[in-house]
Parts: structure tokens; C-alpha cells; sequence
């Protein structure tokens, strides 16, 4: 858990998923996948406050890199999810500097910034000091911004500029909705995404995005993406389940 921020900031290939299902167990099996990281999705699913504490705490017992997606950019909701052992957070709809630099003050230690507790699973339950625990929030917390809307694109060289930003998501999805689109194949959201890899690039600051697929994940690669975010458990379920059904009804063809 402790690399994940160091191998985004040197440009490592990074895989991983969305996680929708609120269950300890989904994060023990996912820790046998190879995968690079998990991302909690308490924006888009049913995650409460105890839940991500349970599934956080099975992701730090295999060392396995594991980030929320809290649900908005309040200094509570980020708090939480820290305190409770994610090695960082994925913070929607960040669509203007003041707000990245709001989510940054809120991600870390510091004057009107991150409250300190040593009883947390992020401090090993007093077990350490004050000065390792705010080394360590210094040197392992990954903050991400997801550039969703039209806004964010034209902010995104200050977000990516911000001190505590590690990294800008493109929400493909987000942003085509936002344009207009019903797809994300439109020459104009692919005008936004290269607007965004270019802030990216210019602060050097890890490029992530969601991907359904490793297909489209090699198709995307050129715009500098580093850090994918594919699909999800859900997609991959239905997707083994779907193949197998298929295959039990041919095999008398």
C-alpha cells in the first residue's frame, strides 16, 4: 500500500476497478486478482460509513492498495475515508482551482486542514508517533480530481498544478453527458481529454481515467493515461456469467 503513490508519480502502468458491492468478502477475493489497486465507489453505491471501514480494513490486512470514491468534496466525508485506512480518495466533479485546492487543505495534515486523531486505523491505533503519522500521510496519501464538466477542462492546468493533487481522472462518461452526447466516441470529448492530458503532462502529475475494457484502455493509451480504472466487479460477473450461459446452451450445436 505504501508504493501506490510513489509508482504513480514515476509513470507505472496501474490496473484496477471500481468496487460496488459493500462486502469484505469482494476485497478478499479481488486481493488474489493482481491487481494494482481498488477504488470503493461511495459515490455510486451503496457504501456507508461502516461498511467502507470494514471492506478498508481487509484491503490494509492483504496490503492491498485500496481508494474511495466519496460521494463529495466535504472535509467529513474525506476525513472519514482516511481515518479509516485508504491509502487515498477520488473526489468528484472538481471543476475550479479553489476547489481542488479546498479538496487538497481537507486531504492533509495541517493548519485548518485534515483533523489529527492517533486512535485510527490510519495511525495504527496510538501505536505510533505524531511525526510518523504525519510523515506517512505525506508520503503514501493520493488525492485524485475528477474532471467531469466543461468547467473542470478549463481548469484542469491550475487543478493539476495544485500542491496535494497527485492526479486528474477524466470521467469520459461525465463529460460526454455534460457535452450533450449519448456516447463517448464524439470528437469533442476527445478534444477534452487531450486539454486535460496536456495539465496532466505540464505538472506532471499521474493520468487516470475509467476504461470498460483492456480493448479500450490500448486504444486510449496515447493521450498518456498511466492509471486505469477498469470496469468493475459488477461488469466482470455478469460478463463471466453471461459467457458461460452462452456456452452451456452451444454445446450441442
Amino acid at each position: 500500500m505504501a508504493q501506490l503513490k510513489a509508482r504513480m508519480a514515476t509513470g507505472d502502468l496501474l490496473a484496477g476497478t471500481f468496487v460496488k458491492t459493500p462486502a469484505i468478502e469482494m476485497i478478499e477475493v479481488l486481493a488474489l486478482s493482481g491487481l494494482d489497486f481498488l477504488c470503493l465507489d461511495a459515490e455510486h453505491a451503496p457504501f456507508d460509513r461502516g461498511r467502507i471501514d470494514a471492506c478498508l480494513a481487509i484491503a490494509r490486512a492483504r496490503d492491498l492498495p485500496c481508494l474511495v470514491r466519496v460521494p463529495d468534496a466535504t472535509p467529513a466525508a474525506l476525513l472519514q475515508a482516511l481515518d479509516a485506512g485508504a491509502t487515498g480518495v477520488v473526489v468528484p466533479h472538481v471543476d475550479s482551482a479553489d476547489k481542488a485546492a479546498a479538496i487538497a487543505k481537507a486531504a492533509h495534515f495541517g493548519h485548518g486542514g485534515r483533523g489529527f486523531a492517533g486512535s485510527t486505523r490510519w495511525a495504527g491505533y496510538a501505536t505510533r508517533s505524531m511525526s510518523e503519522v504525519l510523515a506517512r500521510s505525506r508520503d503514501e496519501t493520493v488525492v485524485i480530481a475528477q474532471i467531469e464538466e466543461p468547467e473542470g477542462v478549463e481548469a484542469s492546468a491550475e487543478i493539476a498544478a495544485t500542491d496535494g493533487i497527485d492526479g486528474l481522472f477524466v470521467g469520459p462518461a461525465d463529460l460526454s453527458v455534460a457535452l450533450g452526447k449519448t456516447d463517448q466516441s464524439s470528437p469533442e470529448l476527445i478534444v477534452q481529454i487531450e486539454r486535460v492530458a496536456a495539465a496532466a503532462r505540464g505538472a506532471q502529475k499521474t493520468f487516470a481515467t475509467f476504461v470498460p475494457d483492456i480493448a479500450k484502455a490500448r486504444q486510449w493509451r496515447h493521450f498518456g493515461f498511466s492509471m486505469f480504472f477498469v470496469a468493475s466487479e459488477h461488469a466482470w460477473m455478469l460478463k463471466g456469467a453471461k459467457e458461460t450461459s452462452a456456452g452451456i446452451g452451444a454445446l450441442d450445436d
